[in-house]
């Protein structure tokens, strides 16, 4: 049996590349030959400070289907394929509530906590995973497009969830590849104006290279544009993409009366806001973590349609044995990339 590879992140700032003998599929599962994985800030945060579930380092992986179990039906040897989660089970005590789109089972795989999560990530050469858990790749995209098809679904999600009205006037903080890509889903969606706010100016030139005319820096100039541009009210929608904690109550403040907070920014601190300022204004404020099954279909429809432009995003790629540079490069904030991909092939 051949030998396959694959990173691991046991440690704080430590990444092991192992050898092992190439994975067999499970009944109900198949193996995938990565084509490549995206690295994206859980994926950094996880190499700075450890712990995060084995499976979650490196989930932005596209691959071809190497076998299939022989449980498996509607996968063959060959078919591209994009990591996923499954559809809701109807058998969790969400489902059986009829909240299928917070169905548990899907949930945990997006965490990368269900019994039968993979061993390790898409920082490999190949993967085992459960069949559920792959969706096959319109023919439409390129490998490259498809392994951003993950964050892409992140950010699909947010939008969904925020049911911004048509028309609206939507600001979005933090110009990383979640703030662009919500920014685009933003405008397909119906938004009557998008601004982007991102204090780097590599960044913001991406967003102008998108087609988005209002980019600014953050600052007392920015938070004046809102307001004069909005005759004093403020944004119908702001999605929080930044994580960034002290954002928090001043991201609130940007938003009109009766306005939505979207967030999609994970902090790793507590945050302090003003209770009775979110009442007396009567925020919506939604919370959005991964997504469902449907949101990876509606994310690759997107991208194939041209409404979601994932291509000006990738500015490198990598190979394995130059994933812990690449991790500390990005830590330290001197990085001039947006979405690093990683072959293991090279």
């Amino acid at each position: 049996m051949s030998k396959y590879r694959y990173a691991a992140a046991p440690s704080e700032h430590t990444v092991e590349l192992r050898t092992g003998e190439v994975p067999q599929p499970a009944a109900d599962g198949v193996v995938v030959a990565i084509s490549y994985c995206g690295i994206c800030a859980t994926d950094t945060h996880g190499y700075t400070s450890g712990g995060l579930p084995p499976a979650v380092f490196g989930h932005e992986w596209t691959g071809t289907v190497s076998a299939v179990g022989e449980d498996v039906e509607g996968l063959s040897v060959g078919q591209r394929v994009v990591a996923s989660v499954g559809p809701a089970c109807g058998s969790c005590a969400q489902c059986r509530a009829g909240h299928t789109e917070n169905c548990d089972v899907a949930f945990a795989e997006a965490n990368g906590v269900t019994p039968d999560s993979p061993a390790h990530g898409g920082f490999a050469t190949a993967i085992a995973v459960p069949a559920r858990r792959v969706l096959p790749v319109l023919d439409a995209l390129s490998d490259e497009q498809a392994a951003l098809v993950e964050p892409t679904a992140v950010t699909f999600h947010a939008v969904k969830r925020a049911r911004q009205p048509l028309g609206a006037f939507v600001v979005v903080q933090g110009g990383g590849p979640i703030g662009l890509l919500t920014a685009q889903h933003a405008r397909h969606a119906g938004a009557s104006r998008v601004v982007v706010v991102e204090p780097n100016e590599a960044r913001r030139e991406v967003a102008r290279e998108l087609g988005f005319t209002e980019v600014l820096e953050p600052g007392e100039e920015f938070t004046r544009y809102v307001f004069d541009t909005s005759n004093g009210l403020g944004a119908d929608v702001l999605y929080e993409c930044t994580g960034a904690a002290s954002l928090f109550q001043a991201s609130a403040e940007l938003v009109r009366r009766g306005g939505t907070l979207a967030l999609l920014g994970f902090p790793s601190t507590t945050s302090e806001v003003s209770y009775p300022d979110w009442q007396i204004r009567e925020l919506t404020v939604i919370g959005s973590l991964a997504y469902n099954h449907e949101d990876f279909v509606g994310a690759m429809h997107a991208i194939a349609g041209g409404a979601v432009n994932v291509d000006v995003l990738h500015t490198g790629t990598i190979g394995l044995d130059e994933l812990e540079a690449t991790f500390e490069e990005l830590d330290n904030g001197t990085s001039r990339h947006a979405k690093v991909l990683v072959d293991p092939r090279r």
